[in-house]
């Protein structure tokens, strides 16, 4: 018996939740150049099929941190997200991600100012309570060139994302309110 007194539908629900939370970990820790929050989304043997890139998570690392800094900025955005559970084990899974994801650069060169549509298809393993990214291929369903020329800049005094640990999302929290008075 599980923790939810064998209720299997709860069970899954929760786990689907777990599997979406990764990928959006993963595309936070992408944004904001943040490899290790990337390194905690794979298990340590997990491999990545991504582009013109094959190989573990190790690799897929030393790779996305020399192509990352070309940019000046990405946001990778994520719609549907299809999880399908192996039946015989309970600890696997298939999820689906459909994405976006914005590149912006200050060449104005059209490989540094696109749009891609993607899907990930990641393979997912539960181990020790904790699911985690064990193979991800990536596929590209297209490619958009965005003209440089068009780009507006943001305003000045602006708060505008970081693509490091100084991002507002890395803030503590603030302390908590004291009861009214």
């Amino acid at each position: 018996m599980d923790d939810f007194g064998g209720d299997v539908e709860l069970r899954r629900l929760i786990d689907r939740q777990a599997i979406r939370d990764v990928v959006s970990r993963y595309c936070r820790g992408i944004d904001r150049m943040d490899l290790d929050a990337v390194r905690a989304c794979y298990h340590p043997d997990a491999t990545d099929e991504h582009g013109s890139f094959t190989g573990t998570v190790d690799e897929f690392l030393g790779w996305i941190g020399r192509l990352l800094p070309r940019y000046t900025s990405t946001m990778h955005l994520t719609g549907n997200h299809l999880v399908d559970f192996r039946d015989d084990t309970p600890d696997l899974a298939r999820s689906e991600t459909y994405g976006i994801a914005f590149h912006r650069s200050a060449d104005p060169a059209p490989r540094g100012n696109l749009t891609t549509g993607f899907r990930y298809i990641d393979d997912f393993a539960r181990r020790d309570g904790v699911w985690r990214i064990a193979r991800r291929v990536a596929t590209t369903e297209w490619v958009r060139v965005d003209d440089a020329a068009g780009q507006w800049p943001v305003p000045e005094g602006l708060r505008t994302g970081r693509r490091d640990r100084s991002d507002a999302v890395y803030a503590p929290f603030p302390a908590a309110p004291g009861p009214p008075a």
